[in-house]
């Protein structure tokens, strides 16, 4: 019996480099959630950089049991690299500013119990994620991550003095370049390899523009992890868990349409078992975030355009990738020489890759019947307002902090009415009606 392209196997050399592909495409987005919470918490460089080995350790674990699955009850065994979510950003400074950083993990261990407890609840909900409810989100998802992949490239103070410097642009171009070019003219894996050839080359460009640094490599240790509950004994203030539960629901909505993307792409829709295992799997990473002074993890959308465009659908490709990601959280070292790539370097792949999740979702929304129907207004309503954060990142900034916690990201929102607007149109009442915008 012929095995399915997700369960074959690859030689090891190229395993090597398509998982060293998938990490270095999501390294930056994952280990950015520490650098800023850190930050933002005005924490010592030193215990910063345990935040991001533990980070990145846990997004390891996460994404061997996603790949590989435990039983039954883990992991979606799909080509899913999980890395910490930009959800918990906020809730995590509000609630140390509130109640200390023992909180901040109390609140993330409840959590990842009652993400294990709604897994299976909410996956059953997969057959109100239809083309329309799952096209508009991965649409969104794509649109909204082109604005953080633009900021590595042109900087994030604007401000400072080499902000949108046209070396930096022109380098970030340069690497897109070369993606067109090896994507049109390489042949197998060469093809397949393309975005980390084009990397490296970025890389080696960069060297004599100054942009690659080398005190942080020297000064990383070689060996270098927290101690479980390093901040002190967790702590359970309601308040805190409530706002990470909800945090939780915000991860398993962006992790549902990820997972349903990669399915398809794959040519292995996931049944509401498969959900529920990987959403699952969002809720272990809370649970040894909690414990291992971490963050919670959810499917990352930029390694979804990854598999679309280079089309290797092995999830042995992606045991590789947290095999590495687990190595470089116990080494510091290595993780340090891979955060040495300039930003600009990774946001010129970046910004491709989300662009193919949005590509993704129109291939989804060509699935949609839009005549005779309110799809196309369930469409734009769900657009327009769901982007509105992304435009305006502080828009709901005078709201109490629950609300700023959902409003503030646009894959909940659009989520929640793409879900809410589909079942109101759909499935309660009258299901066909004239469109509105498409009868005139």
């Amino acid at each position: 019996m012929t095995k399915h392209p997700v369960d074959e196997g690859l030689p090891a050399g190229r395993l090597a480099l398509l998982g060293l592909q998938h990490m270095s495409i999501m390294y930056a987005g994952s280990v950015a959630v520490p650098l800023i919470v850190g930050s933002a918490l005005k924490l010592d460089p030193a215990t910063i950089g345990l935040l991001v080995n533990a980070d990145l350790l846990v997004a390891g674990i996460a994404t061997l049991i996603q790949a590989v699955g435990i039983g039954k009850i883990l992991g979606i065994r799909l080509p899913v690299v999980a890395g910490a979510t930009f959800s918990v950003v906020n809730p995590m400074i509000l609630i140390a500013s509130q109640y200390g950083l023992p909180a901040v993990y109390g609140a993330m261990l409840a959590s990842g119990v009652f993400g294990l407890l709604i897994a299976k609840p909410f996956a059953k909900m997969i057959r109100f994620f239809p083309p329309l409810v799952s096209g508009t989100l991965l649409l969104v998802i794509g649109v909204s991550l082109v604005g953080p992949g633009a900021a590595m490239i042109a900087g994030h103070d604007p401000s400072a003095p080499d902000y949108a410097a046209p070396s930096h642009i022109a380098l970030a171009f340069g690497v897109i370049a070369l993606v067109v070019l090896f994507t049109r003219v390489l042949r197998g894996f060469a093809n397949q390899v393309g975005p980390l050839l084009a990397l490296v080359i970025g890389l080696v460009v960069a060297v004599p523009m100054g942009l690659v640094h080398g005190d942080a490599i020297r000064d990383a240790g070689w060996f270098g992890l927290a101690s479980p509950f390093h901040f002190g004994a967790p702590t359970f203030p309601v308040a805190a868990v409530l706002s990470m539960c909800v945090v939780m629901l915000v991860t398993f909505t962006e992790s549902t349409a990820d997972l349903i993307a990669v399915g398809e792409i794959t040519g292995r829709p996931p049944t509401d078992a498969d959900l529920a295992r990987g959403l699952a799997t969002d809720g272990v990473s809370a649970v040894l975030g909690g414990v291992m002074n971490s963050f919670p993890d959810t499917a990352f959308a930029q390694n979804v355009g990854l598999v679309q465009m280079t089309g290797v659908r092995s999830r042995w490709v992606v045991a590789v990738t947290g095999g590495v990601l687990a190595l470089m959280g116990l080494v510091p070292k290595i993780g340090a020489f891979i955060a040495a790539i300039p930003e600009p370097v990774v946001g010129g792949v970046a910004v491709v890759m989300f662009a193919m999740v949005a590509a993704v979702g129109v291939q989804n929304l060509r699935k949609v019947e839009f005549s005779g129907n309110h799809n196309t207004f369930v469409v734009a309503v769900a657009l327009g307002i769901g982007l509105l954060p992304a435009f305006v990142p502080d828009f709901f900034k005078h709201f109490p902090a629950w609300l700023q916690t959902i409003g503030g990201s646009p894959i909940t929102v659009t989520a929640f009415l793409a879900f809410s607007l589909n079942l109101l149109f759909n499935h309660l009442g009258r299901r066909r009606e004239p469109d509105l915008l498409t009868s005139r």
